[in-house]
């Protein structure tokens, strides 16, 4: 019902143009007297009756608060301007990592304003592209996207997720690459899951069927492995593993390069456990079965790269928190070292051309080094710069590989690597409307409260003066073990263009400087992270590259919960804050879709102790009542099934009731978007909307660059 009413509002043009960009009255919202107990502490929470998406009366809520939203930001005199000035700076083509499987290389490419990249297949290098599959062709309005595509050994089928609207769930198809038909297989209910190809058929994770009316807030339980035989009903996918004693478990399927191998990955995060277990079959075995490779979930992480004669290349961070790699052999449990621990973090090692390639982060930029099978270094890929690389993957017989490179100021670029004389050529390059040298990128590293050292970058035009006058956009996360590693974006250059300073905080919680870093920022240490936040604002005050009249705040997700919180905390130092799709509801996160997933992250108010410190810092709890707070935007779709949009709603409800009225408390609720833009358009129109609401907010009654 939510989705209907929010389809209708906008059909009907109820959200029309307003006159005045001021604070807007704030529409009132029932409170009720709901209350729970934890663990003897009564927490009111009024707004409960929000986390239903499919009452009529949350749906009038719905529309009452995009009316008085789009009312406000269509009276911003520059909102048109900002959104024609993103979609003129990404309109160019952006291809990703070509592979191949025999003489067929697959690649997808964005020509430039499409709403999906579209997929195809060529012959050899130099062949001639052909569409494999146009997600564009989905749904008439683009909404229906690939969340992943896969292919059997011999190339010639194709597996793909689509996923409508938005949401986490997946429906399987297959496709037949030399017909470029798609087949009668439809699989249903997949989720948290790719495809793993053996022989006629792939390894897929599925959920039962949610209860009708709750497609997008049921609690996720007992996610099973299915094998999928092509040209065959789901009806018979046989049931390759699930365990019922533990509901809150994920199980996910991966075969070997050879498709002799199954692997299973188990992980416990329901009960509170951050590493994994893996199982492991050999195919081959007509009387094989599923036995122990890593038997026990700890908070070990553990990951296979590559099989060798039997044995198992494995990552891991057990004994080693910045990462190693060994072998195990299966036979005798024996792990022999391969590649140790070393002063920097080892992020990811991939195969190709009979070498290991080790993805290692130093301060926060890639270095690759490449290893022989056995662990002996033979050199380090010059790169070009310091920014992100990724790729490096392939076949056991490859002689090169590709993989991409990009920074703030670099645009993803993609170079060609040749394995035996050890040398990268240009294989795409991008062609830009804008010169990516007039920008430059310094990294600076700045005092947390503890004393302890945080990195962060800053992008700006060449020739700032740091006069405490810059306008801000500081961005952060700080959780799940994710690095926020240099990368390029062009809605960001729109920015730049204006003066901005954009500043990315590499806060603890994140996998920086390896498993030590992020255990920094997680459960109860959690507040480090917004101390390493609002430190990084402090720097920039004091630093003299802006003030807190000229700061804005942004995060998304654990990100939008980071905003939320250090606005609590500090509202006086920022101007505008940001609060993307949080997780605002830190007593009640456990309960919705995966959810629960989330506890070895953040503990669970189930537990005594980690209610008292969730209590603490929970946006939705510690808003201080008449309290002068930043500008906000408060940002959600009503298609995420990942943090679930009643999270925004009561945070916005609360904090429109609660904080003083001297600046707008909106929210933006996107309909058939959900935990990201489902298209690139919607995409362009969120941040259109975000970028005009901070710019505003921060004084900006126009664009000084005049959107060129």
């Amino acid at each position: 019902m939510l989705k209907r009413y929010l389809l209708c509002l906008l059909a009907l043009g109820i959200i029309a143009p307003g006159t005045q960009a001021e604070p807007p009255q704030r529409p009132q919202t029932r409170q009720s007297d709901q209350s729970d107990d934890y663990h003897g502490t009564s927490v009111p929470d009024p707004y409960r009756w929000l986390e239903d998406d499919n009452s009529a009366e949350t749906a009038a809520w719905v529309s009452e608060q995009n009316k008085v939203t789009f009312g406000y930001l269509e009276a911003i005199p520059f909102r048109n301007a900002i959104k024609e000035r993103l979609l003129k700076l990404i309109n160019y083509p952006r291809y990703g990592l070509p592979f191949h499987y025999g003489d067929n290389y697959f690649f997808s490419k964005n020509d430039g304003l499409q709403k999906q990249a579209v997929w195809y297949v060529q012959k050899g290098l130099n062949g001639t592209p052909e569409v494999l599959i146009d997600p564009n062709q989905l749904s008439p309005d683009g909404t229906t996207s690939l969340s992943f595509i896969t292919f059997n050994k011999a190339g010639t089928l194709a597996s793909y997720g689509q996923s409508v609207g938005g949401s986490d769930w997946k429906e399987i198809h297959v496709l037949d690459v030399a017909t470029k038909k798609v087949l009668d297989d439809k699989v249903e209910w997949a989720k948290v899951t790719g495809a793993a190809w053996a022989g006629d058929g792939f390894y897929y994770s599925r959920y039962d069927a949610p209860a009708d009316g709750h497609l997008l807030s049921a609690k996720n339980e007992n996610h099973k492995i299915y094998f999928h035989k092509v040209g065959t009903p789901q009806s018979q996918d046989r049931l390759i593993y699930e365990d019922p004693n533990h509901l809150l478990r994920f199980h996910s399927a991966g075969t070997s390069e050879d498709e002799r191998y199954l692997f299973v990955d188990i992980s416990d995060r329901g009960a509170g456990k951050d590493g994994n277990a893996i199982l492991y079959q050999d195919l081959k075995d007509p009387n094989g079965q599923l036995k122990p490779l890593i038997a026990d979930i700890t908070d070990d992480q553990h990951s296979v790269v590559d099989e060798v004669d039997g044995k198992f290349l494995v990552e891991t961070n057990k004994d080693a928190p910045r990462g190693r790699l060994v072998q195990i052999d299966p036979a005798s449990g024996q792990w022999k070292e391969i590649i140790p621990q070393g002063p920097d973090v080892l992020s990811h090692v991939s195969s190709a051309g009979n070498k290991l390639f080790a993805h290692y982060l130093k301060d926060v930029s890639t270095h690759i080094k490449v290893y022989s099978m056995n662990g002996q270094l033979e050199n380090e890929v010059e790169l070009p710069g310091l920014g992100t690389a990724s790729g490096f993957g392939g076949w056991r017989d490859d002689t090169n590989v590709f993989y991409s490179f990009s920074s703030y100021n670099y645009p993803a670029t993609i170079f060609n690597y040749d394995i035996q004389t050890k040398k990268s050529t240009l294989f795409r390059k991008p062609e830009l409307a804008f010169e990516p040298t007039n920008y430059e990128v310094e990294q600076v590293f700045y005092p947390s409260k503890d004393g302890t050292k945080v990195p962060m970058f800053l992008v700006h035009k060449k020739g700032l003066k740091k006069d405490g006058k810059n306008p801000v956009l500081l961005y952060g996360y700080g959780g799940f073990n994710i690095s926020l590693t240099p990368g390029f974006s062009s809605s960001v250059i729109a920015l730049l263009d204006e003066g901005f300073i954009y500043a990315v905080a590499n806060l603890r919680g994140g996998a920086e400087y390896g498993e030590d870093w992020h255990r920094a920022g997680m459960l109860l240490n959690k507040h480090k992270v917004f101390e390493d936040f609002i430190a990084a604002a402090e720097y920039l005050i004091a630093q003299k590259y802006t003030n807190p009249d000229r700061l804005g705040i942004q995060g998304g997700s654990n990100g939008g919960l980071l905003v939320g919180a250090v606005m609590n905390m500090r509202p006086d130092l920022f101007k505008v804050g940001l609060p993307g799709v949080g997780v605002m509801d830190m007593l009640r996160f456990h309960r919705f879709t995966i959810g629960w997933n989330w506890k070895p992250e953040y503990g669970s108010s189930e537990d005594p102790v980690n209610f008292k410190n969730l209590y603490s810092y929970s946006p939705l709890h510690n808003l201080q009542k008449g309290k002068r707070y930043p500008a906000t935007l408060i940002t959600t779709a009503d298609h995420d099934d990942r943090v679930v949009p009643a999270h925004s709603f009561k945070y916005a409800a609360a904090m429109q009731a609660t904080v003083g009225p001297d600046n707008p408390v909106l929210i933006r609720i996107d309909t058939k978007s959900g935990h990201g833009a489902s298209n690139l358009l919607k995409g362009i129109d969120l941040t259109a909307d975000q970028y005009a609401f901070l710019m505003y907010n921060l004084g900006f009654r126009h664009l000084t660059s005049g959107g060129q």
